[in-house]
């Protein structure tokens, strides 16, 4: 059994490089391509789930909350109210499709785009 883990070791090794290489960050116009007319679903570490629409006038849309967002250079950014400053995150993609919300060099959050807006918010 031991020799059979140590053979397969370079696979796996290999196997963590190839996963690695397919998570790419996205540039500021690729966000905005993404997001635009389409709904966002997953869960940040500090707020939990969200699902959001975001639509082409830089408006989003929750389920019981409106918002700003907007792309400043490679970063998506969110506002909530009038008195707090945008809060703004990079974006890596997989080859899967998820999105991982970067701040700080650290993966804060993740997501999938939804088509369109599939809650009617």
């Amino acid at each position: 059994m031991r020799r059979t883990l140590i053979a397969l070791l370079p696979f796996f090794v290999m196997a963590g490089h190839a996963s690695a290489a397919d998570d790419r960050a996205l540039s500021g116009p690729e966000i905005a391509r993404m997001i635009s007319g389409n709904t966002v679903q997953g869960a940040m570490a500090a707020g939990g789930p969200y699902r959001e629409f975001y639509l082409p006038d830089g408006t989003l849309r929750g389920s019981n909350y409106d918002g700003r967002w907007s792309v400043v250079g490679d970063t998506l950014c969110f506002s909530y109210d009038a008195a707090t400053p945008a809060q703004c995150w990079g974006a890596r993609i997989s080859r899967t499709g998820e999105i991982s919300w970067i701040k700080n060099g650290i993966v804060d959050g993740t997501g999938v785009v939804q088509s369109g807006n599939p809650a009617n918010f």
